[in-house]
């Protein structure tokens, strides 16, 4: 291998290590972008997965109070960082989209921003990107939590707290996750167990959750509410069927899954419309 080649690839290397910083994309092209490392961007999203607010069953309580945050923050008033934890399937992630969605149709300069846990350790990076710009930006990561060995909650820090630069002002957390201490129990056993001040050792990790100025928890809901869902999806997408016929058919679909739950109503919802569709075209 001659010198040229063995600098090119010390250039290769060095770039991987110390990637160039990103460019700033022109926000304008979208209101929703995904982060992306290696390297480093911001890939504009031309249709988002999301569902409308008003078919979120179930979560007002949880709705209102995000909906209100969010105006404030893209007001440019005072927001929370808000995690958003509970029950599998109730329409956490669903809730954070159709937020942004709702307030992003009268406030242009509101975008999302989602970030994968893997790549939490870039975001100083990314605070970077968006320090000082006008747009403001709700940073999204759904399923966030963290098993033992791992050290990506120190980087996020970075976005709840700030660090010595403080979090930029057009920056805003919002985060999903199964767990409200967002560790296993069985993380925190063996931290308290293995550590030289246990609780000190517990708390760097459990009080990550604390700095969320909003906890908003999100539970099973109840037959009632699961086939309001259900009926909800049908009326919206035009889906003419008996409300006798439509809750058997849900109860029966529940008991084949063992659950309730708003991802439940809606894969049933799905299901009928395959069906319906098949009956037209038949």
């Amino acid at each position: 291998m001659n010198a040229r080649n063995q600098l090119e690839r010390i250039a290769v290397a060095l770039e991987r290590i110390n990637p160039p910083p990103a460019h700033r994309p022109e926000f304008g092209d979208s209101d929703t972008f995904i982060w992306k490392t290696s390297p480093d961007r911001l890939e504009p999203v031309v249709e988002v997965n999301r569902i409308d607010l008003e078919l979120l069953v179930g979560i007002d309580r949880a709705r209102d109070i995000l909906l209100d945050n969010t105006k404030s923050f893209a007001a440019g008033a005072a927001a929370n960082n808000a995690l958003l934890w509970g029950a599998r399937g109730m329409g956490k992630s669903s809730l954070a989209k159709a937020v942004h969605a709702a307030v992003a149709t009268k406030s242009t300069d509101l975008k999302l921003i989602e970030i994968l846990r893997e790549d939490l350790n870039s975001v100083g990076r990314l605070l970077g990107l968006l320090r000082g710009v006008r747009e403001r930006f709700i940073l999204f990561c759904d399923d966030l939590s963290f098993s033992a060995g791992e050290h990506q909650y120190k980087s996020l820090k970075a976005v709840l707290d700030g660090g010595v630069e403080g979090r930029p002002h057009n920056v805003v957390f919002y985060a999903t996750s199964n767990r409200r201490h967002l560790m296993p129990r069985d993380m925190i056993e063996n931290e308290r167990s293995t550590a030289v001040m246990p609780s000190e050792a517990v708390d760097e990790k459990v009080s990550l959750s604390d700095r969320f100025g909003l906890w908003l928890g999100f539970h099973p809901c109840s037959q009632q509410q699961y086939l309001e869902m259900i009926k909800r999806y049908c009326d919206n997408a035009g889906l003419k069927l008996g409300m006798e016929l439509l809750t058997s058919g849900a109860i029966e679909w529940q008991q084949t899954r063992g659950a309730r739950s708003g991802r439940v109503a809606w894969q049933y919802f799905v299901h009928l419309s395959a069906r319906h569709a098949d009956a037209e075209t038949a």
